[in-house]
C-alpha cells in the first residue's frame, strides 16, 4: 500500500504546528520555563500537557504489546474518527463506506467533511455482505468502518469476512473496537503489522467507566500514526485526561471484577427476557447491551421511561425495526428493569 496515494495533497505537504513542549519535553526536570506564556504560579495545572502523552502510550504500549509510535490518542474515539476523515478524505471528492445498522457518528463524520457515504447494509443477521461492499468500492473510496462488536447489534463480526476486505480493498479499513472488552473474542490488535491498511480504534468510555473523560485510542502502523500527529491539535489530551487513564490502566483488577458482574448480569437479562410474551427476539450480544425486538418499541419506550428507565430506542435504523437497545446495568438497577417489565401487558 503507497499510503501517499491515499493522502490528501495538502496534508501531504504541511508542516505541523511545533508547541513549546514539543521543543521542550523534560518538564520533570528543575528548570525555568519561560517558553510557553503559561502562568508561572503553581496550581498542579498550570502547565500544558505532555503533547505526546508520553507515559500514558508508555503504559499502553506495554499492556497491549503495540508499539508507542503505533498509538494516537485523542478526545474521544470521535476525534479520532475525525482526524482520519481529514488525513485521508478530500472534500467533494473522496468517499467512504459504511455498514448499517453501525455506530451514527460516521456518517455524521462523513457529512461534516462533505464526504460520499457509500451505505452497503449488513445481512439480517447483522454481518458484512462482501462481495456487495467490493462491488460498491470506487475509485474515489478511501475508508470503510466496520465496528465489531458493533452498535446496536451487539454481535462481533465474522473475521474471515473482515480478511477479505483487508486484502481486496486498496483504502483504509478502520475497525472499531469500542466494545472489545465484553467479548472473548480477539482483537486485530496483534494483526496490525499484517495488514499496513488496517487501523484500529478503541476506547476507555465503556469497560473502563471513563466516558467522561473523553479519551480514545487509535492503533496502526507507524506511517499512518506520523501522519495522524501531524494533524491533531497539539494539546488535545489534557492533564486531568491523562491522570485518570493511568490510574484506571494501573487498576485493572478493578475493570476485570466489573466486566465479569456486566457479563454476568447480561446472562441474566437475556435469560430473563425470554420469558416476556411481548419481547419478540432476542439479538446475540457481546457488548455491555441487548438488543430485543418488542410488538411496539414506541409504546414499551414510552412505558419505561414514564417509570424512569430510560432505554434506547432504535426503530429507526435498518433491520431494526420496533428494537430496543438495552445496557447492561448494576444488578440493582437491572433487577428494578425486570420488575418493571413484569408489570407490563
Amino acid at each position: 500500500m503507497n499510503l501517499n496515494k491515499l493522502l490528501r495533497k495538502n496534508i501531504l505537504g504541511m508542516n505541523p504546528y511545533s508547541s513549546a513542549r514539543d521543543e521542550y519535553k523534560d518538564i520533570q526536570n528543575d528548570m525555568v520555563f519561560l517558553d510557553a506564556n503559561e502562568n508561572p504560579f503553581d496550581s498542579a495545572l498550570n502547565r500544558y500537557p505532555d503533547p505526546q502523552q508520553t507515559d500514558l502510550k508508555t503504559l499502553i504500549s506495554k499492556q497491549n504489546n503495540v508499539a508507542a509510535n503505533q498509538i494516537l490518542l485523542g478526545n474521544g474515539s470521535d476525534e479520532v474518527l475525525d482526524l482520519i476523515f481529514r488525513a485521508f478524505c478530500e472534500p467533494n471528492q473522496d468517499s467512504i463506506v459504511t455498514l448499517p445498522p453501525t455506530y451514527g457518528m460516521y456518517d455524521v463524520l462523513a457529512n461534516l467533511n462533505a464526504v460520499e457515504n457509500l451505505q452497503v447494509p449488513l445481512s439480517s443477521d447483522f454481518q458484512l455482505e462482501v462481495d456487495a461492499i467490493l462491488a460498491t468500492i470506487k475509485a474515489q473510496t478511501k475508508l470503510l468502518f466496520i465496528c465489531s462488536p458493533n452498535n446496536p447489534s451487539g454481535n462481533t463480526v465474522d473475521r474471515i469476512a473482515i480478511e477479505r476486505l483487508l486484502n481486496g480493498f486498496q483504502g483504509l479499513v478502520v475497525i472499531d473496537e469500542a466494545y472489545i472488552d465484553f467479548t472473548e473474542k480477539s482483537s486485530w490488535l496483534q494483526s496490525l503489522n499484517a495488514y499496513p491498511n488496517l487501523i484500529v480504534t478503541q476506547t476507555l468510555s465503556k469497560a473502563y467507566g471513563l466516558a467522561g473523560i473523553r479519551l480514545g485510542i487509535c492503533y496502526a502502523s507507524e506511517e499512518i500514526i506520523a501522519v495522524l500527529n501531524k494533524i491533531k491539535p497539539p494539546y488535545n489530551i489534557n492533564t486531568l485526561t491523562q491522570d485518570a487513564a493511568l490510574k484506571a490502566l494501573q487498576n485493572k483488577d478493578i475493570v476485570s471484577d466489573q466486566i465479569t458482574t456486566v457479563l454476568k448480569e447480561r446472562s441474566r437479562l437475556i435469560k430473563a427476557f425470554k420469558t416476556y410474551d411481548f419481547i419478540k427476539k432476542i439479538h446475540p450480544s457481546e457488548a455491555n447491551f441487548i438488543l430485543i425486538k418488542v410488538d411496539d418499541a414506541n409504546k414499551r419506550y414510552d412505558e419505561l421511561i414514564k417509570k424512569g428507565i430510560v432505554v434506547r430506542n432504535r426503530s429507526s435504523q435498518l433491520n431494526c425495526e420496533n428494537c430496543l437497545r438495552i445496557t447492561v446495568g448494576t444488578p440493582s438497577e437491572n433487577a428494578q428493569l425486570l420488575t418493571l417489565l413484569k408489570t407490563l401487558k
